[in-house]
């Protein structure tokens, strides 16, 4: 027989339950189970709201559920009331009664009488009685972590690096929904051209004032766009698009990007030599190839060739000292795009970070050995971990004693973040992504 279709709050039980049990991620679990349950219109819109408000506030929601339940629940139930206080709380044009109501009924059909009235009882005790303050929590990191759902290691972490108030402004700033940006493919047309293009598909459409060729969209999925599919845009946040300006590019060059997969810098790179040079772009895993491959066809990029290698073991695959400009956008803890993957903060631990630094320091002096004399090796990367970007580049430094640090020539807007010629951006800075990037020369001339 086959499955039932489910309705909205069913099939963000079923995603967050997912989630939960298998650390699977949430964007992709999303996509299959608005396709499964056929799953449209405005009811995309709420699922999405749903599934990702309760991901970002999980610890505060169930700090405010502690009080309720006295007894040990399954899993299920207890991601059933998450969903149905996130939408009690935090969104306004949902009925309460309507919210749980929806609730006791997903916990009939799920469970048993003594299930759905516990749900029933919960849900009308928070009602009544109202929500436990969280001025009752004294200590500071433990605070933050509880009103801003981080973990208390990441939160103490970013405490003593960053200290206490900026680590709470990037907690706080990582529950706010994501902007959506695209660069626009300046081999086709130019940045006034696209906009207009976008704006007569109904799109709400900003300049950026970060990135002279990238467009901010206040409605609509750029993805779905005409414009995407003719190659005129990349979706691609306005900080990863800096790395492109980091790499001092001019025409005719000879390029590497080591950890390249989906494409959006190998891409911004090709545009930028404007069909001359070449873009050499590696990923570990062949499906990501093709994705680079399918981006470079679908922007009419020639000047892009794809390999399917693990970037550990470049100077065994290419000449010593033989490109230009080398780029290492290196795996990384992620720490920088929450916003957007709110479910790596709970999956992601301090032994993770260990074990990536390990891999980013190989890469990047395997990479090295590639760059010519006179050359630039650019290190990035989407996280904010102090120990994964400063760390690696002074140990770089110490290692690689042919190599010196370059100036960042980055955009107007960002050039007064740059301090000893690298630069971290915060989530909290322009609304885009946490990121890093450093640039070294190697010495002597081509």
């Amino acid at each position: 027989m086959a499955n039932k279709k489910k309705n909205v709050r069913e099939s963000a039980l079923e995603i967050l339950e997912a989630i939960e049990k298998n650390q699977a991620y949430s964007n992709l679990l999303l996509n299959h189970v608005i396709q499964r349950n056929s799953i449209s219109g405005p009811d995309i819109g709420l699922l999405t709201e749903i599934t990702y408000g309760t991901i970002q506030r999980k610890f505060t929601l169930d700090y405010f559920l502690k009080p309720f339940i006295n007894k040990k629940i399954e899993t299920w139930v207890q991601i059933l009331l998450r969903l149905s206080l996130y939408q009690m709380v935090y969104l306004d044009k949902i009925p309460d009664r309507a919210v749980i109501y929806e609730a006791v009924e997903i916990a009939k059909k799920r469970g048993h009488r003594g299930i759905s009235g516990m749900v029933n009882g919960i849900l009308r005790a928070v009602q009544r009685k109202g929500l436990p303050s969280l001025e009752e929590i004294h200590n500071p990191i433990e605070k933050i972590s509880i009103e801003t759902s981080h973990p208390k290691w990441m939160v103490k972490r970013w405490a003593e690096q960053f200290g206490l108030e900026k680590t709470k402004e990037m907690c706080e700033a990582n529950l706010l929904a994501p902007l959506q940006t695209a660069r626009v493919n300046m081999t086709k047309a130019s940045v006034e051209k696209v906009k207009q293009m976008l704006e007569d598909e109904g799109y709400e459409i900003q300049y950026s004032p970060l990135v002279p060729e990238s467009l901010r969209s206040l409605k609509g999925n750029l993805a779905q766009s005409q414009a995407f599919k003719n190659g005129y845009i990349t979706v691609q946040d306005e900080s990863s698009m800096l790395v492109a300006y980091a790499m001092n590019l001019t025409k005719n060059l000879n390029i590497l990007d080591c950890c390249a997969a989906p494409g959006g810098k190998t891409t911004h790179i090709a545009e930028k030599l404007n069909g001359t040079g070449k873009v050499i772009s590696l990923d570990l895993h062949e499906h990501k190839i093709k994705l680079i491959s399918e981006n470079a066809d679908r922007l009419g990029l020639n000047n892009v060739e794809t390999r399917a290698m693990d970037s550990r073991q470049v100077s065994e695959n290419f000449k010593g000292e033989s490109f230009d400009r080398v780029l290492v956008d290196a795996p990384c803890s992620g720490l920088g795009v929450l916003r957007k993957k709110p479910d790596i903060k709970y999956s992601k631990t301090l032994q993770d970070l260990q074990s990536l630094q390990t891999i980013q320091k190989s890469i990047l002096i395997e990479a090295s050995r590639l760059v010519k004399p006179g050359g630039l090796l650019v290190y990035s990367t989407c996280t904010v971990d102090k120990e994964e970007n400063e760390g690696n580049v002074q140990e770089f430094l110490k290692e690689a004693n042919d190599f010196e640090e370059y100036p960042l020539q980055l955009t107007e807007m960002i050039q007064p973040l740059v301090n000893n010629n690298r630069v971290q951006i915060f989530p909290q800075d322009f609304g885009g992504d946490g990121f890093f990037i450093s640039c070294f020369r190697k010495k002597g001339k081509n």
